[in-house]
């Protein structure tokens, strides 16, 4: 599993970025996406995904 920032919600404020143990996280087109290929869900980093944590946009981010 992974979690994807829905584009359309994402304010572009990069707190995510910064956050994410992983570096699953960039900015492409003012908007941040999540490399699944990448994305642990923090696991073996902490005991929730901080990308989820940190965003000020409630419902951004989502599990997929």
């Amino acid at each position: 599993m992974a979690y994807k920032i829905i584009a359309s919600q994402c304010s572009g404020c990069s707190a995510c970025e910064a956050e994410c143990p992983n570096n699953a996280i960039r900015e492409k087109g003012g908007a941040f996406i999540i490399d699944p290929a990448k994305c642990t869900e923090c696991e073996g980093h902490f005991d929730s995904a901080q990308c989820v944590a940190v965003c000020p946009v409630d419902g951004c981010i989502k599990k997929v």
